[in-house]
């Protein structure tokens, strides 16, 4: 349940930061156009006066208003009103420290006890399994 709640808050985060909320706002706009329109006219005219400049609802010029003034906010310092970046983005990468590595010599020999499995050490399992 924690993780679907953090996905939705993400989500709806996400969605409002890049002003997409004034896009569902205008669908449904649309939608409630279109079903008034078809309601008294046929499909094809309903469909071109709710798309059409002149057929605007109250809303429509309200979410028009909001994007207009959403995209002339400067958001970020190197914005300027048209939403075109006007300086250089100068991206700094510093280079990974030196790291040392030590090399073994050649000369050095690994005796076998250095290699002995770990089986060698266990016990045998007893015989017969013991009867639970």
């Amino acid at each position: 349940m924690r993780r679907k709640l953090a996905l939705v808050l993400t989500l709806t985060a996400w969605l409002l930061a890049t002003g997409s909320q004034w896009d569902v706002v205008q669908t449904f706009a649309w939608a409630r156009m279109f079903t008034e329109n078809y309601r008294t006219l046929p499909l094809r005219i309903a469909l071109d006066r709710t798309f059409s400049p002149e057929g605007r609802c109250g809303v429509c010029v309200v979410v028009t208003h909001a994007k207009q003034a959403q995209s002339d906010s400067p958001d970020t310092p190197g914005d300027i009103p048209s939403g075109k970046f006007s300086g250089k983005l100068v991206l700094a990468h510093e280079p990974e420290s030196t790291s040392l590595v030590a090399l073994v010599p050649s000369s050095v020999r690994w005796s076998r006890s250095d290699h002995t499995p770990a089986s060698v050490e266990r016990a045998a399992p007893p015989l017969p399994p013991p009867r639970a």
